[in-house]
């Protein structure tokens, strides 16, 4: 296949080196000039769960540059998805299927402001932990599993082809019917960890063993639960905290992403994962406070950033 991953920052990085391994041609698009004339030079190196290695992949700051593509994987950060649907419009073929693969709620929706909605299929990865060792290098920690699925729900032999060209590049793969399920899955954890330990500074761990921060994480975990059961999602679970506590365990050294980010003086992805909340709490009419509060503060840290 000829693969394009819009956005090659830590997670994108991961994906392009390994879907190149597996024998695919791959052109990574970014806006930093710096990471793609590295890549160009140099191929793309990627460093952790899956050795280490360097892999020859194409990579561009301009999508002109690339033509039409058998695959485009968006896998910016939530608030560049607009930009990167943009993008992704000069690297469709007739049949090209956009794959999006991004924390939060919303990356569909805004896809489909400018592809065609039958077009987009929805990755959900979980166990990478990746992060930019600098220009032309990522690393990860691991590859546990990305799960795939048709956004409007369904198998298709389209998903299982690309289901295909990832487990070329040795990824663990599954393909689902309801995708949507895995998302809000994901997204009470997210919303659980990431606003409470970058406001505290805060490992998993240390979130869950201090009583007051837990009290706090949890309740924004549920909030976002209770949403979505009113919104009508099937979570495989009866027991959200228990589910939410299980997933913590599991990684009690942890910084999520948005600490992480607030750690570089870089602008998060809350809107989509605290800050949705409330949105979606509007919408079927439950309550959002404790996601609303946090949503406020980090903000209000990032008010002082560049």
């Amino acid at each position: 296949m000829k693969i394009a991953i819009v956005g090659i920052g830590a997670m994108g990085s991961v994906y392009a080196g390994l879907l190149a391994r597996g024998g695919h041609e791959v052109w990574g698009i970014d806006t930093w000039a710096e990471h793609v004339a590295a890549i160009e030079r140099d191929g793309l190196r990627v460093e952790g769960a899956s050795g280490d290695a360097r892999y020859p992949v194409h990579a561009t700051t301009d999508a002109a540059n690339v033509g039409a593509c058998d695959l485009v994987v968006v896998a910016t950060k939530a608030a560049d998805v607009a930009a990167a649907a943009r993008a992704a419009a000069a690297l469709l073929g007739p049949d090209t299927p956009v794959l999006t693969i991004q924390n939060g709620l919303g990356a569909v929706e805004r896809l489909a402001a400018v592809v065609p909605r039958e077009r987009i299929l929805v990755g959900v990865a979980g166990g990478f932990g990746a992060a930019l060792r600098g220009p032309g290098h990522a690393f990860h920690n691991g590859m546990e599993l990305l799960r795939l699925g048709e956004a409007d729900g369904g198998g298709s032999a389209r998903l299982e082809a690309v289901a295909a060209a990832w487990r070329d590049g040795g990824f663990n793969v599954r393909c689902y019917d309801d995708i949507n399920q895995l998302v809000w899955e994901k997204f009470i954890c997210n919303v659980t960890f990431s606003g409470t330990c970058t406001v505290l500074g805060m490992t998993v761990g240390e979130v869950m063993t201090n009583d007051h921060a837990w009290q706090v994480a949890l309740g924004c975990g549920l909030e976002a639960h209770a949403a979505g059961v009113a919104k009508g999602i099937a979570f495989s679970f009866d027991d959200a905290a228990a589910y939410i506590a299980d997933f913590g365990a599991r990684i009690p050294g942890a910084q999520p992403s948005m600490l992480l980010d607030h750690l570089a003086r870089r602008r998060s992805e809350i809107d989509a994962i605290n800050g949705m909340v409330p949105v979606v709490a509007a919408e079927v009419g439950t309550a959002a406070p404790l996601n609303s509060a946090i949503a406020a503060l980090v903000r209000a840290r990032e008010a002082g950033f560049p």
